[in-house]
């Protein structure tokens, strides 16, 4: 799937080219080491169309845990262009087993952003592996689906 256009873009906002159209989730910003840190833990509800967008300043192999998680989420984990590599649905609250961000295998493992939303969403919303995300974090000049 090739987007034919930029996309409208907000740092609060990480929107995504699916077979249906476009869909958007209202994020929060996890971009330093404390941020990334804490994440979603020890919340309770996380709403619809809400979640929490990890960036890292480079590429690189991830992996994540569920350690003081304490509601399922949908781990979506997007390379250097913003397209989605691997999804992790329904990640176990509590569960401290490492959560790779890739497939054994793939032949590019690294991942600049990973989206964490409640689980199930990412099926909910149509999400699937080869779809470009739209955000200002990613670079213009090599993003899949780059913003306006």
């Amino acid at each position: 799937m090739k987007p034919v256009a930029q996309a409208s873009c907000a740092v609060d906002q990480a929107s995504f080219l699916t077979a249906e159209g476009t869909v958007s989730f209202d994020i929060e910003i996890a971009d330093t080491a404390a941020t990334r840190a804490q994440g979603l833990m020890f919340r309770t509800e996380l709403p619809p169309n809400h979640g929490m967008l990890f960036i890292y300043d480079t590429a690189r192999p991830v992996s994540f845990w569920m350690r003081n998680t304490l509601i399922p989420l949908d781990l979506v984990f997007m390379d250097s262009r913003g397209v989605i590599r691997h999804i992790h649905p329904m990640a176990r609250p509590l569960d401290e087993t490492p959560i790779p961000g890739a497939l054994k295998g793939d032949p590019r493992p690294e991942r600049l952003m990973v989206l964490e939303i409640a689980g199930g969403e990412a099926a909910r919303q149509g999400l699937a592996v080869g779809q470009p995300m739209a955000h200002p974090g990613l670079s213009a000049g090599t993003a899949a689906w780059p913003c306006q």
